[in-house]
């Protein structure tokens, strides 16, 4: 069974659009997707709302997705042709208490594919490949704590002309691994998917 781990430096810089580039481009792979969000303090995990209950309720909840059409980052997995997909919400700092459910899922998976730094900490996945925008300065902790381990890096947004934004320590981190530019709408390209192919498992 092949794993990778599709992670990003922030929000909203195409991360899960890179996911379901991966998947329409290898079906083969009879992927099982995952969609991991962390809420902050406060935040319901159930919801993404403010509550301010304690239960382990709402500590983590894990939602497999039937339906391509709701327009949900996980619905978007199986549009572009996941087996099965899930959307994990814990709260943050609590991914651990998701991880045995995730664990039984993976056993169950001929391939899984994940959106999310943090599951880093749980998991060796075969790939990993950090999504970087380079028009975006914001660099979330977890992403630069995993940075180093990344077996590619996938551009959504043509380098800065006048510079990075990001410390050059950063930079330094990625300086010798494989780049692969990725636009809209398919947010995949030759080149990564012949990378992918030549680095995981044969299917089954």
């Amino acid at each position: 069974m092949a794993v990778v781990v599709v992670g990003g430096h922030t929000r909203n810089i195409g991360k899960t659009s890179v996911v379901a580039g991966i998947i329409a481009a290898l079906p083969q792979y009879h992927w099982t997707a995952f969609k991991i969000t962390q809420y902050g303090h406060g935040l319901c995990s159930a919801h993404g709302e403010p509550c301010a209950c304690e239960t382990a309720s709402h500590t983590v909840a894990i939602s497999e997705e039937h339906d391509a059409a709701t327009g949900t980052d996980s619905a978007r997995f199986l549009q572009a042709g996941a087996a099965r997909s899930f959307w994990v919400r814990t709260r943050q700092g609590y991914l651990a208490e998701a991880m045995p459910r995730i664990r039984k899922e993976l056993d169950r998976a001929e391939n899984s594919i994940f959106e999310s730094n943090s599951v880093l900490r749980f998991l060796r996945p075969d790939l990993y490949l950090s999504v970087l925008n380079p028009s975006s300065s914001d660099f979330k902790p977890s992403a630069q704590y995993f940075l180093d381990r990344a077996d590619a890096i996938v551009l959504t947004s043509p380098p800065n002309t006048n510079g990075s934004h990001w410390p050059a320590g950063l930079l330094r981190a990625v300086r010798d691994k494989p780049v692969f530019p990725v636009t809209s709408p398919t947010f995949s390209s030759a080149a990564l998917t012949q990378f992918l192919t030549e680095h995981l498992s044969p299917t089954r």
